[in-house]
């Protein structure tokens, strides 16, 4: 038995009849967390170590909602949790498949820690990749963002873990998080940053979380606009609605009247204040008999199905080795080779000196410690998973903090790894609390306000040390864009590897030396220059989101990236031929053949983008639509076939308040990356 949309709706007459029984005080009490905030802010144990309970009615036998943070893995608990790449990487893998396989995992996770609402579904869409959280999302690209949603969704959903979205919506700066109104057309919010939170939906998942910025000057979890008439009237959203924790709402009636469900983590707002509204005839009680019933419903559903599944979960399922491997096919599956000029595979009989340079080669680093952070039993560092993959090959390390000692070890060496790019202090959550101490996290990184380069320090080190050996390779770590134009020139070789999570260093070395190819796609563009990209003031009150960001951007004012969005190499080639594009029905269908023309064994990530040229208003030049991994063999050739509805074509007419689809010619291309010599193009009309 699963916790589909469809099995929920079943349970909303027991629902009924249990908040009909309940005073007002009780149906409040639902929708109030009940952790205390001095045991949120203790410094003597990390942030949701252990399931945050909310809600719940022991009299008459309703279970309280029990949340885990996310979305790399399950927060809860320590050393004991299998911490996956971020999400970021796993948008590069551009294998749903496998994101589905992680949502089993995690959900396993969840109901061993002994919770039922998992709160990792992040698909927040990164207006310029300076954010410090994208990394916990999937990549710049709307749609690619609700495929690999979805598929978490449907993995959780699957182990009757409550899967819920977040930030609701427009949420994609740190520095300004708490005080930031976002403002941008209809057509840039229904087109470009609210799809794939409507998939994610539509996937089954029966939990939003709001978020703390305002959106056209209201708090998002006080607009009725996006909490009432968006998400629970045109998008049927048959869930509950929680806020972001600690100042995700900042007013009792304004908050409960817009539709926000339940006050997270703690009861600061609702409870008794909320009781006195409603008495005071601020907040009418059909408001709280809605809320109370979404929240009773999703409960009993979710652990009524986990019930019958007759699966338990135990501590047995915690960083188990089923979940390991899947958090090292997702590092092996991410990685991207952005450059390669004959210098990886590095080749182990040629190879007896290996330098390994920069501190992040002997430093954890999954990626930033804000609410993210999960606390696997290990984590293999570059510098560990390298001397392990080649044990007869002897290691020079070198932090990099010493420029001679590193051009010294380059020269001595047969070839040199530089292990560069960020960390927590860098990049990640920014918790700042209106003054308030907060001692559960260390993560101060925030945004990267300055430049979406590496730091100088890193910079110059490559600059003063690839010189010294033609067999070097740069590994770049973090969570979004890096721009390299400044001393990409002088490394032949480049790898993307993003923070690869519990097993990074293993698929790192395993690349680096051949035993993996990497198959991995970049999930955002990289520019020349970042002022290719939308300019953000960090630091704001106000925020205008474009229509165009990303390659879309770059598109549109015919600026070539450095590399483009969805591009990766192999160390095999494939072919792509025999183009096709069809209307079939309600989709559209497109066909190409692949051949791995090499002599390894590889993965392609084939991805199906469409032209608007035609169209009677202003639209991308192309669009991802569709993509598909396909793994070859040498020689072996398959014909892939990727379907979109035509839905998925339609423009948003703010003047009807609807989606419309044009009747034209459209543009079709079918390839590698977004690039244009990268793709097979062709039309069909509709």
């Amino acid at each position: 038995m699963s916790s589909s949309k469809a099995d929920r709706s079943g349970y909303a007459q027991k629902a009924k009849e249990l908040v009909s029984q309940m005073s007002l005080e009780e149906k409040v009490y639902l929708m109030s967390g009940r952790i205390k905030h001095e045991e949120a802010f203790s410094g003597e144990v990390h942030y949701n170590i252990t399931p945050y309970l909310a809600g719940g009615n022991e009299r008459l036998g309703l279970p309280p909602v029990k949340f885990c943070d996310g979305p790399r893995g399950v927060v809860c608990g320590t050393g004991k949790s299998t911490c996956f790449p971020v999400s970021m990487l796993r948008g590069a893998a551009f294998d749903t498949k496998l994101e589905e396989d992680i949502g089993h995992a995690i959900g396993r996770e969840v109901r061993a820690h002994g919770g039922n609402l998992f709160a990792g579904v992040c698909i927040n869409l990164p207006y310029n990749p300076g954010w410090g959280r994208s990394q916990e999302t999937y990549g710049e690209d709307s749609f690619a963002i609700s495929q690999m949603g979805s598929a978490l969704v449907r993995g959780v959903l699957e182990e009757n873990v409550i899967p819920c979205v977040k930030h609701f919506a427009f949420n994609s700066m740190e520095l300004s998080r708490f005080k930031c109104s976002v403002d941008c057309q209809r057509r840039t919010e229904r087109e470009v940053y609210l799809p794939h939170f409507k998939d994610c939906i539509d996937a089954g998942a029966a939990c939003v979380m709001s978020a703390y910025n305002l959106y056209k000057g209201v708090h998002c979890g006080h607009s009725d606009y996006l909490l009432s008439k968006i998400l629970k009237e045109e998008w049927d959203f048959d869930g509950f609605v929680m806020s972001d924790f600690n100042f995700g709402i900042r007013d009792t009636v304004q908050a409960a009247n817009a539709g926000l469900d339940m006050e997270m983590c703690w009861t600061y707002l609702y409870g008794e204040n909320l009781v006195r509204a409603v008495r005071d005839g601020l907040v009418h009680e059909s408001r709280i008999d809605e809320a109370a019933v979404r929240i009773a419903k999703t409960v009993l559903a979710f652990e009524d199905a986990y019930a019958k599944s007759g699966k338990v979960y135990g501590e047995e399922v915690l960083g188990c080795k089923e979940h390991k491997a899947l958090a090292l096919t997702a590092a092996r599956e991410g990685i991207t080779l952005i450059k390669n000029r004959s210098v990886l595979p590095l080749d182990r009989a040629a190879v007896k000196k290996l330098a390994v340079i920069g501190k992040l080669a002997d430093r954890e680093n999954t990626g930033d410690h804000g609410s993210s952070r999960v606390y696997p039993a290990y984590t293999v560092t570059p510098l560990e998973g390298i001397k392990t993959a080649a044990p007869g090959i002897e290691i020079i390390y070198c932090d990099g903090s010493d420029t001679e000692a590193a051009k010294k070890a380059a020269r001595e060496a047969d070839a040199v790894v530089f292990v560069v790019g960020f960390d927590y202090y860098d990049e990640g959550e920014y918790i700042e609390l209106h003054g308030e101490e907060v001692n559960y996290f260390d993560s101060m990184g925030g945004d990267r306000l300055h430049s979406l380069s590496l730091h100088e320090a890193d910079s110059a080190l490559i600059k003063a040390v690839s010189p010294e050996n033609e067999n070097s390779v740069a590994v770049l770590i973090g969570g979004n864009t890096i721009t390299v134009s400044e001393w990409i020139d002088l490394v032949p070789a480049v790898l993307m590897a993003y923070y690869p999570g519990q097993e990074g260093g293993t698929a790192i070395a395993e690349i680096l030396f051949g035993d993996v190819n990497p198959s991995g796609k970049l999930p955002f563009v990289i520019p020349v220059s970042e002022s290719d990209l939308p300019r953000v003031n960090w630091d704001t009150a106000n925020q205008w989101y474009d229509y165009y960001h990303g390659y879309a951007k770059l598109d549109k004012e015919a600026v070539k990236p450095l590399f483009p969005y969805g591009f990766g190499m192999s160390y095999t080639d494939f072919e792509i031929s025999g183009a096709h594009f069809e209307v079939v029905g309600s989709e559209i269908a497109a066909e190409c053949t692949v051949k791995n023309s090499g002599s390894r064994e590889g993965a392609e990530v084939i991805q199906l983008y469409i032209g608007f040229d035609n169209s009677a208003v202003d639209r991308p030049v192309k669009a991802l639509r569709g993509f598909e991994r396909v793994g070859l063999k040498p020689g072996e050739s398959r014909r892939v076939r990727i379907v979109c509805p035509v839905d998925k074509l339609k423009w948003y007419n703010p003047t009807s308040a609807a989606f419309e689809l044009e009747h034209m010619t459209y543009q079709a291309y079918i390839g590698t990356s977004s690039a244009q010599e990268d793709l097979l193009g062709g039309s069909f009309i509709l």
